[in-house]
């Protein structure tokens, strides 16, 4: 079996060429490389780049450490969460915090707080949750509650949580 000729054309015996012929064959071997093909490819990169760039800054990925949002999410379901602003969540939706001193409790940090929204500004203040009778919840406040009261630390037990902890709104889970 005979050895069959390389395609390329530098070949191991070549390596000590003069430096001019060395560059013409390395621009025999690049001559079908057009500038708008390496145009084309330096535009493409560079916008998957500024794409992922406005998608890290829209969407962040959280995942479920508890059995507080249970039967509704499991802990290592995988978030798809949009920022977002209080002004634009209904009762309802589920949202991801970030826990501050008196969230974090006992346990050690695990991220985010994932709960559902209970109260927005203006709504009574939930049932159970530490307030005066009848009050409502403050401009710039919220109150979260566990789906699983039995496994859930929430506005039960540490009150309202301020806006500034919003990271934003769960839109889907997207691994389970």
């Amino acid at each position: 079996m005979g050895r069959r000729p390389s395609r390329w054309p530098i070949q191991p015996s070549s390596f000590n060429l003069p430096p001019v012929m060395a560059l013409r064959i390395l621009a025999r071997s690049v001559r079908h490389f057009s500038v708008q093909a390496v145009i084309a490819v330096l535009l493409a990169v560079s916008g998957v780049a500024v794409l992922v760039a406005v998608l890290r800054h829209k969407f962040v990925l959280a995942t479920v450490a508890g059995f507080s949002m249970a039967p509704t999410l499991h802990p290592g379901d995988r978030l798809l969460v949009r920022r977002t602003s209080l002004s634009r969540l209904r009762v309802g939706d589920i949202v991801v915090v970030v826990p501050d001193a008196r969230m974090a409790g006992p346990r050690p940090h695990t991220g985010y707080v994932i709960k559902r929204l209970a109260a927005i500004p203006g709504d009574l203040v939930p049932q159970h949750v530490p307030s005066p009778s009848n009050a409502h919840v403050p401009p710039g406040w919220m109150a979260i509650l566990g789906d699983n009261p039995d496994a859930s630390r929430d506005s039960r037990e540490y009150g309202l949580v301020t806006q500034q902890r919003l990271v934003g709104v769960v839109v889907r889970a997207i691994s389970t």
